[in-house]
């Protein structure tokens, strides 16, 4: 009795069929995903093995429904177009190809033993990747950040540490061949790492290559931005003005005497007194991003941040998380076929613990966008 092949297996013989489609040889279909770089013939091997299929990443299935939306079986050298450069009939042809390799991944992933399941958003075929860190405030370091202190220790500098923990291990799993993954300090950052795969950790405040590259990005509809009200963040505002703010409790009566205005100051905890009263965060924002590097549309940038750093590492478990992050990852899937896209969400914190954002749940997003959106106005 003859088996119906498995969803992995489907998914290998489907991408097998779209490459003989275009008459090419998986070298040349290598060279023509991977842009300068290329992608390994033997990455391309493992996602059409039939008999023990490797799950390719997803951004990878849509660079092939991208480049299978067009003929390009008669050209030397095929080359993965843009899609804003696609004709109707294309781009009609590109969602719907791209729909079917996401939905036989996700059937795959379902699959217990499934190579890859779970890498989603985090995996990369192809470096550099550097996630890039908010540096923490100077007035806030510990002794140990000093370089003159023989106990010196550079993570100490580094705020948004829980997200950047979160997400390391995350990645390391993901991408376990990947030899230039890293992580840096803004001021630390080089032009390779700026063109690779890109990993923003933090708001505007803290981290300045998150300010630099929102004013590249002036087609995103969501911009973080200061408001006089909030001194220890920055809240999200939208094209109408609407503006995503954190939530929090009643005032508290405490007991213990209301620290002075330079104490406050200096701890930078003005968000949390007002009138002499302290108040409780109970909800953070998280922004979560994903689109094609401003600096390099052949590599990715990736924006995790919040108004507070709660909200940072919400944006990080909403897709490191095992309690959400498959669900996450297909809801994102089929609400942004394209790749691209921006997410507000609610980060609930119960004993100061942030929540993971779950998508399904419709009151945790506050606001989505991507390119097909304003395609489709």
């Amino acid at each position: 009795m003859n088996l119906a092949p498995s969803p992995a297996a489907e998914l290998a013989e489907r991408l097998r069929a779209l490459r003989r489609s275009q008459r090419l040889t998986q070298a040349r279909l290598a060279h023509a995903l991977g842009g300068p770089k290329g992608i390994s013939v033997s990455a391309i091997s493992s996602w059409e093995n039939s008999s023990d299929p490797k799950l390719p990443p997803a951004d990878r299935l849509r660079s092939y429904a991208l480049f299978c939306a067009r003929d390009h079986s008669a050209e030397a050298a095929p080359q993965l177009p843009r899609e804003q450069d696609l004709n109707a009939s294309e781009r009609e042809k590109f969602t719907s190809l791209h729909r079917e390799l996401i939905a036989l991944r996700e059937a795959a992933r379902s699959k217990p033993g499934t190579a890859n399941a779970g890498a989603g958003l985090w995996t990369f075929e192809t470096g550099p990747v550097t996630a890039i860190c908010s540096e923490a405030p100077a007035a806030l370091l510990s002794p140990l950040a000093d370089e003159a202190n023989p106990n010196y220790t550079r993570m100490y500098r580094y705020a948004d540490v829980d997200a950047l923990i979160e997400l390391w291990g995350h990645l390391r799993a993901c991408n376990p061949e990947l030899t230039d993954l890293t992580h840096k300090l803004p001021n630390e950052a080089t032009g390779p790492d700026l063109t690779g795969h890109l990993i923003v950790l933090g708001g505007i405040g803290w981290n300045g290559v998150a300010h630099q590259l929102q004013q590249f990005q002036l087609d995103l509809p969501i911009q973080q931005v200061e408001v006089p009200d909030l001194l220890n963040g920055e809240v999200f505002r939208s094209p109408d003005g609407q503006e995503f703010r954190p939530q929090w409790s009643e005032y508290e009566r405490i007991s213990v005497n209301v620290p002075s205005k330079d104490e406050i100051t200096a701890e930078q905890t003005e968000d949390v007194w007002r009138d002499g009263r302290r108040r409780g965060l109970i909800e953070d924002v998280a922004f979560l991003v994903r689109v094609p590097n401003p600096l390099n549309h052949a590599r990715t940038l990736t924006v995790c941040s919040g108004v507070y750093s709660r909200g940072v590492l919400g944006a990080v478990r909403a897709l490191t998380d095992t309690a959400v992050r498959d669900r996450n990852e297909a809801y994102l899937a089929g609400r942004f076929p394209g790749g691209s896209f921006a997410i507000l969400m609610r980060v609930p914190l119960l004993n100061g613990e942030a929540m993971s954002p779950d998508l399904e749940i419709p009151h945790n997003v506050l606001y989505e966008w991507s390119p097909s959106d304003e395609a489709a106005a």
